[in-house]
């Protein structure tokens, strides 16, 4: 097995690895305010809801790499969010309910729209929820005249910037709001533009990396790297290093998986975007073994600390 993993490594396609490992930590960085603000299944919604924008981009445009794709699926990411909020707000719905209500209507809308635009463009469903990472070093541009890079890793390093500068802009704003809204609030924050400002980021992400992963796996690299990072800090600034570092993992586990794992049970690969999400949630499982071997050594320790201080006063 040992072998099988380091011949994988080998093999490994560079292109594929730097896109997934720009997809994941793209997702990552929101996904940290979206679990600390309880809301980690919004961009559950978010990217299931964007396929109706998607389709009718395709059916306007007729092509599936186009500005007005990525502009269409982010205006209905934020309209999902702005209608998930109405719907709670005003119909006195619980938010997950309300999330659920949106997600699936518009999710379900975009499904039949897709089979729609399949019929006039060289489109796959399938791809749609799983992505088509392996395709990525064949989607070439030239960059400085020079070399060619994917376009994938071209849009994603930009939406990587953007994720990071607007971390770094608003880290302040974005930390109060996520801990303590109505405190942000009386402190003159607008903690409803914060709120928005951050849904239409998770929208442009998850559009930016859904032709990478797909819909699915874009969910998993937005909860499950946070939650892993979560277990080990209760702290802002090293949960988001630590989800990103999580995240870059989940990539390079995932394809040294999707080429060696199947052939150890008879199968010549599998996708790398499922295994990308299989791997994320191997590491939470280890980082929450962890946790829980750290917290019973702990509670041992404090256990014999205190029987020794009550032996000892008793010896007195």
């Amino acid at each position: 097995m040992i072998n099988e993993i380091f011949n994988a490594w080998g093999n490994l396609d560079n292109w594929i690895v730097v896109a997934g490992i720009l997809s994941a930590i793209c997702c990552a960085i929101p996904g940290c305010f979206l679990l600390l603000r309880g809301m980690s299944m919004m961009g559950d919604a978010i990217s299931h809801a964007v396929l109706p924008g998607l389709a009718v981009a395709f059916l306007l445009s007729g092509e599936r790499a186009s500005l007005t794709m990525f502009i269409g699926a982010a205006v209905v990411g934020v309209l999902t969010a702005l209608f998930t909020q109405w719907i709670s707000r005003f119909g006195n719905v619980d938010r997950g309910a309300a999330m659920g209500i949106v997600f699936t209507t518009l999710f379900a809308l975009g499904l039949l729209m897709i089979v729609k635009a399949a019929d006039h463009v060289d489109l796959d469903p399938g791809c749609v929820l799983y992505g088509a990472i392996e395709l990525t070093p064949l989607d070439t541009i030239p960059f400085l005249g020079q070399t060619e890079i994917p376009r994938a890793v071209i849009v994603l390093s930009l939406v990587l910037i953007v994720n990071v500068s607007g971390l770094v802009l608003f880290y302040k704003e974005l930390k109060l709001c996520s801990f303590d809204p109505g405190l942000a609030t009386s402190m003159g924050i607008p903690a409803n533009t914060i709120h928005f400002g951050l849904m239409t980021v998770v929208a442009l992400t998850t559009v930016a990396c859904f032709e990478i992963v797909g819909s699915i796996i874009v969910i998993a690299m937005l909860v499950v790297p946070a939650a892993s990072a979560f277990l080990l800090t209760n702290r802002l600034l090293p949960m988001i290093l630590f989800s990103c570092l999580f995240a870059a993992l989940s990539s390079v586990f995932g394809h040294i998986g999707a080429i060696s794992i199947p052939k150890l049970i008879g199968f010549e690969s599998t996708i790398t975007s499922g295994m990308m999400a299989v791997a994320s949630g191997a590491l939470f499982l280890t980082t929450w073994i962890y946790k829980l071997i750290n917290r019973s050594l702990k509670t041992g320790s404090q256990i014999t600390e205190t029987k020794n201080g009550l032996n000892k006063k008793l010896n007195r």
